[in-house]
């Protein structure tokens, strides 16, 4: 597994399992099967309304705590300086955890400033290990960089070779905020998976174009966070995760 280093010193996994749309039902048990083939980084959301069953595989995995990097995120009806803090707390009873390494604001709404002043309390008591955004345009980033405390520590962002977001991976870049990845895939849209670019480089090295887009999103320094349902293609997002050769082509 590759890690990268967020500004504060801690090691995120470069790849992480997200339960985005992944039902209640299916919950428990897609996570224990990523955390079977080797992920060791799953990230839910409050909005996502799994967060129990993360917590349920995560408890009943037998993995140790400190090899694991659970992230969260806050939603917009929990800004605000005293119901962040709550919502958070709440967050970790659900996923039965002592702390969080990684929580998010969700969404650049309502009052995020008051939420940001919760999460910077909740990181210097220990709860959480890093704090971050999530969806934040380039002006957005760089207004809360500018004037928090603590700066953000990552930025998710929907990206994959269709919307490259080469604009904002530079500014999160100038500001030492580590660009995370949703949608990698472009949950398969515009005939991403056809593509003839990414197919001819997948037959040079021997990789699906899933893999292919996974190292192209890792050779950036992006954190990505595929999702999938079946066992079997998530074993398959592991393996070309582990293989380091580097792709040469752009696109």
């Amino acid at each position: 597994m590759e890690y990268v280093t967020l500004a504060n010193g801690v090691r995120m996994p470069q790849l992480g399992y997200g339960v985005y749309q992944v039902t209640r039902e299916e919950c428990e048990r897609c996570v224990a099967d990523a955390l079977s083939v080797g992920y060791r980084h799953i990230d839910t959301a409050q909005s996502y309304f799994n967060e129990e069953e993360v917590g349920k595989a995560v408890k009943n995995s037998g993995i140790s705590r400190a090899e694991l990097f659970i992230t969260t995120k806050v939603w917009i009806e929990h800004y605000g300086y005293e119901e962040c803090r709550k919502s958070v707390l709440e967050s970790l009873r659900k996923l039965q955890l002592d702390y969080l390494d990684l929580v998010l604001l969700h969404q650049p709404f309502a009052d995020y400033y008051g939420a940001w002043r919760a999460l910077e309390e909740l990181y210097a008591e220990g709860k959480l290990r890093a704090i971050g955004v999530s969806n934040f345009y380039p002006d957005r980033l760089v207004d809360i960089c500018s004037f928090s405390r603590i700066k953000p520590m990552v930025n998710q962002v929907e990206t994959h070779p269709h919307d490259q977001q080469k604009t904002a991976h530079e500014w999160m870049n100038k500001y030492s905020v580590v660009h995370e990845a949703w949608a990698p895939f472009g949950e398969g849209r515009g005939g991403l998976f056809t593509e003839s670019v990414l197919a001819k480089i997948g037959a040079k090295y021997g990789k699906t174009v899933a893999q292919v887009i996974l190292r192209w999103h890792l050779q950036r320094g992006i954190v990505a966070i595929p999702k999938s349902t079946h066992i079997e293609r998530t074993d398959l997002v592991v393996d070309g995760a582990d293989d380091h050769r580097h792709i040469s082509q752009s696109f």
